[in-house]
């Protein structure tokens, strides 16, 4: 007993103490940012058709649709085409900003709100990594993946340092000014109704709100360190029950998929891959998948292949070095799946939702290698976004993260 509860209370002071996964929750952060920002550039010709008032999915159908299922988009607040337009910069102006970990918290929240609103506008459009993206910039918000690489990891750092050697560090102006605009916005929405069809992002855009001003007003007025550490490990546990989500999402995806497949006549017969690299829609190199469709051996291994990893991966997070053999595998899978099929965005996200179980040390070589390879790129010394030497962010004084709304 007396081991058991040892081994609890070190496990809950782990949980509340430090935010785990630094490095795996800002790979996540970059990576879906960079999903969402590269699929909004590349149908900027065609957002008319895809999202805009005058598309095939007119904005009548669309306010009929989310009137029934109460799903939340900002663009049913107007059908003007200048609200359109303003909404779908903005949206690429909060991905490049979750991208970058420029006001972190805040981008997570923009962010989750263009994601939301462009997907709900028109249902039909998308794939499955669509539907990955849907849910995980909502898991995003819960996280303090703004940790390690980013904007902000870069500005907390120059304040310790600032500190340290007894300098004064100016006020932070920026956040606060962006966190009254923001409560603006919520309060001018609130009142004219248009969370009137939404139920739980209007709320959850509220709560966050609320808590970054007493997050603010904690670390700037209270006299004592209890309120800054409790608030700090509520934070925490939210983060790391985020990541736990995430996690389990990628598991849940993966097995559900794998089963679903034994189920079917041509997964058992090998013969499920050959069809759809022969269909036009899903065959940007004819020549390629003629190569690969050529050999049945080729097709029946890389058939039973999928099968059997998507039904593994989860029991391998047992063994480490099993999963990362199979995070490898799935994560070639997901590339070829980009090129062979042309669905790069779907293989994208797939592969961020991967990257939450790569391990530390190969995110840290990872890290280092992208450094030097960006600051041989600008020629300066402090052009990476990388923290510069310093205690790990579990180790972080609870007080001194800052507002960075």
């Amino acid at each position: 007993m007396n081991r058991l509860s040892l081994t609890l209370s070190r496990g809950i002071a782990r949980v509340t103490e430090s935010a785990l996964g630094p490095y795996q929750s800002a790979v996540i952060r970059i990576g879906f940012a960079t999903t969402w920002l590269l699929f909004l550039l590349r149908e900027f010709p065609h957002r008319q058709e895809l999202y805009g008032p005058d598309g095939p999915w007119g904005w009548d159908l669309a306010q009929q649709l989310t009137s029934d299922n109460h799903a939340f988009t900002a663009l049913m607040w107007s059908d003007g085409q200048a609200w359109f337009e303003i909404f779908y910069l903005l949206a690429i102006l909060a991905s490049a900003a979750l991208l970058l970990g420029w006001r972190t918290r805040t981008a997570s929240v923009l962010f989750m709100v263009g994601v939301l609103s462009l997907q709900n506008r028109s249902v039909f459009v998308g794939d499955g990594g669509d539907n990955v993206l849907h849910l995980m910039s909502l898991y995003l918000v819960f996280t303090r993946c703004g940790q390690v690489w980013s904007l902000d990891a870069r500005r907390a750092a120059r304040g310790e340092a600032a500190r340290a050697r007894g300098e004064r560090v100016r006020p932070d102006r920026v956040g606060p000014v962006l966190w009254l605009v923001l409560g603006l916005v919520l309060v001018g929405a609130t009142l004219a109704g248009r969370f009137d069809n939404g139920r739980l992002v209007p709320a959850l855009l509220w709560t966050v709100w609320v808590g970054l001003g007493l997050w603010w007003a904690v670390q700037r007025r209270a006299r004592s360190q209890e309120p800054r550490i409790l608030l700090d490990v509520i934070a925490n546990v939210l983060h790391n029950g985020a990541l736990f989500v995430i996690m389990a999402e990628a598991c849940l995806i993966y097995s559900t998929a794998g089963w679903y497949k034994i189920q079917g006549s041509r997964w058992q017969d090998g013969t499920a891959v050959y069809y759809p690299l022969h269909l036009d829609y899903f065959s940007p190199w004819p020549a390629l998948a003629d190569l690969m469709s050529s050999s049945g051996t080729i097709m029946m291994l890389v058939t039973y292949g999928t099968v059997m990893v998507q039904v593994a991966f989860p029991f391998t997070l047992f063994n480490r070095r099993v999963k990362n053999v199979l995070l490898v595998l799935m994560m070639t899978e997901h590339a070829v799946i980009a090129v062979v099929l042309g669905l790069p965005f779907f293989s994208l996200a797939m592969i961020t939702a991967d990257a939450v179980f790569l391990p530390t040390s190969f995110l840290l070589l990872l890290g280092g290698w992208a450094a030097r390879a960006w600051g041989r790129l600008v020629r300066r010394g402090d052009g990476d976004l990388t923290l510069p030497p310093q205690r790990a962010p579990e180790e972080s004084t609870p007080g001194r993260v800052g507002f960075t709304a």
